[in-house]
């Protein structure tokens, strides 16, 4: 089995297995401010995540390569583990990413119709794109040649590019640092993800990383703007799992008493503390009926790597297709290169979904799931006036709808108008038993920009 396939394997199987739990066990949040941020979230629909750190300058998988327990698949190029470890943490030392232009990337994705960012502001290695004062592993040391850019606090500079567009803006943050002291202890050997002494037996030590990570949460929510998302990762960072305890309800509780209404997602940790659910590189294959959000690798892996291959257009539009249809979101993530760019394949790749959500998105904004959800070849939606609508997912070698469509699982209504989106023509129809068939005219072809999937719009 090559890299590649290990990090399917890893990224795929084991978060479906993790999400399934998740599901069983959704606690939804009472505060009523959070309550009404949820449901603004999730009429954004489509959402962009960055992964992005000092690692992309070597084109691997983030963090997991100085993790003892991943190594099988993504190997080190140097066998000596702590001289590797070294030399991962030596990235900070050439990290220069100077065609780092935020202002373009938040361009590409209001374009592409994304209403939402999150942003790597830490990953599980510890590095901060940030400026915190709790450690100089950072963008901001001036042991990092970035620092003297005008654009050295990187996520800063992201979250307001973001905003100045009009998109939210959600800060990704690791609950594990591999670097401190506190989480891996350098007088211990490091087996796994996990903290490496017992806490029961050096509590004062947790309570120091307890405290650490207290504050560079309460940096991101009082120094960087208006924070809509706190997206916490690495979920084996638990109570339950070797007393990990963060105190996730004082964590909470002071991440919004600075950002009031803040949605928090401790990302597959059962409790009132994920606010939505997460499943990672998948899409469920039924209705969830709970606040969820799909995250995707676009190309490559979630981290630069070179000569990346991305989805094609047809197939990430019916991703996001078949996520709104069955209730949730779609964070689509893109792996900045280490000179600060995007991949020409990611920039063409939103270019194409741009272009389909400008036609199309009445179907997918503001939208909610609705029975059957999905049928045949047809995806199903809402809008919140009442309107359905009825998404045909077009094969590649589609280039007409079919002339006579038959759409399953509704019940028909009388005066029902039925259209094409795109035009104002109403099409002849007949109700049979649960369904519509739906007459088109001749040869109806998709214009520029509708041929990856068609709609019909129901009133």
């Amino acid at each position: 089995m090559n890299q590649t396939s290990r990090l399917l394997l890893a990224t795929i199987l084991l978060p479906t297995i993790l999400f399934a739990a998740e599901e069983e066990k959704y606690i939804a949040e009472t505060d009523p401010l959070v309550l009404q941020k949820i449901e603004q979230w999730r009429d954004l629909k489509f959402g962009l995540l960055m992964h992005w750190g000092a690692y992309s300058q070597w084109g691997i998988v983030e963090s997991w390569s100085i993790c003892s327990e991943d190594e099988d698949w993504c190997r080190r190029s140097n066998p000596d583990y702590e001289a590797y470890k070294r030399e991962y943490a030596g990235l900070k030392r050439t990290f220069n990413p100077i065609r780092f232009d935020p202002a373009k990337w938040a361009r590409s994705a209001k374009d592409a119709g994304m209403k939402y960012v999150v942003f790597t502001t830490k990953h599980h290695d510890g590095f901060c794109m940030f400026d915190t004062q709790t450690t100089d592993y950072k963008v901001t040391d001036p042991g990092c040649p970035f620092h003297l850019n005008t654009n050295a606090n990187i996520a800063k500079a992201v979250f307001g590019a973001f905003r100045q567009e009009g998109l939210w803006t959600g800060a990704y943050f690791s609950k594990p640092d591999w670097h401190s002291e506190n989480y891996w202890w350098p007088n211990f050997a490091t087996p796994d993800r996990n903290v490496n002494y017992k806490i029961s037996r050096y509590p004062e030590r947790w309570e120091k990383f307890v405290q650490f990570t207290h504050t560079q949460v309460r940096e991101l929510m009082t120094d960087y703007g208006p924070m809509d998302i706190l997206w916490l990762d690495g979920g084996w960072v638990a109570k339950d799992n070797l007393g990990q305890d963060l105190r996730m309800d004082e964590l909470a509780t002071l991440a919004r008493t600075h950002q009031p209404g803040l949605i928090v997602v401790d990302r597959a940790v059962p409790g009132r503390h994920q606010d939505y659910l997460t499943p990672e590189n998948q899409v469920p294959d039924h209705f969830l009926p709970y606040p969820w959000e799909s995250c995707i690798i676009a190309g490559g892996g979630w981290a630069w790597v070179p000569n990346a291959r991305y989805l094609a257009p047809r197939k990430a539009i019916h991703t996001l297709v078949d996520i709104v249809a069955k209730g949730g979101n779609l964070l689509l993530n893109i792996g900045p290169g280490p000179d600060g760019t995007w991949d020409p394949g990611a920039t063409e790749l939103l270019t194409e979904i741009g272009k389909w959500l400008k036609l199309n998105g009445e179907a997918i904004y503001s939208t909610r799931a609705v029975k059957p959800y999905k049928a045949g070849k047809f995806a199903y939606t809402q809008g919140k006036d009442g309107a359905l609508y009825a998404i045909y997912l077009a094969a590649e070698d589609e280039k007409h709808l079919p002339e006579k469509i038959r759409l399953d699982g509704l019940s028909p209504k009388p005066g029902a108008k039925i259209t094409q989106l795109g035009s104002s023509s109403p099409l002849d129809y007949r109700p049979l038993d649960q369904a519509y068939e739906v007459t088109l005219p001749a040869g109806a072809a998709a214009a520029p920009g509708y041929e990856y999937a068609w709609i019909l719009k129901i009133q």
